[in-house]
């Protein structure tokens, strides 16, 4: 089943994106956390395929977050997105890690349903490669 987790402080949002992708993809298991302080021991948990991020949460932002993320999970698929599509954002995402840089207006359902696919298509090709040494198979 594929997964995903969703760090966003904005429950709204956060659950409005989660039925979208959803509805496209049924069988999509979907965790969330609203400020990140749970990431590291969720992904240790369900091993998501793939964690969209926002830029800022309370406490540590969602760079930050990445940064963690990839120290541990260097292969952990990692989607930024905010509503701030400023030069030195996808500069300092790109340098902590991040895979993508999505503004949350500028994609629709579908077109994030097929990039969760994507990844999921590639994990199945390769378990191994996409999380690193953290995975037992």
């Amino acid at each position: 089943m594929p997964s995903i987790l969703v760090v966003e402080n904005n429950d709204f949002f956060r659950r409005s994106f989660k039925e979208i992708l959803r509805m496209y993809i049924p069988s999509l298991s979907v965790e969330e956390s609203a400020d990140g302080a749970d990431i590291i021991a969720k992904i240790s948990r369900t091993l998501p395929d793939m964690i969209f991020m926002d830029i800022r949460l309370p406490g540590k932002n969602g760079l930050e977050l990445t940064r963690e993320i990839k120290g541990s999970y260097p292969d952990m698929v990692v989607s930024i997105f905010t509503s701030y599509d400023l030069p030195e954002y996808r500069k300092i995402a790109h340098d902590c890690g991040a895979d993508h840089f999505l503004l949350k207006d500028a994609l629709t359902g579908a077109e994030i349903a097929a990039m969760v696919k994507e990844v999921v298509k590639r994990k199945k090709k390769d378990p191994g490669e996409m999380c690193g040494n953290k995975c037992v198979h």
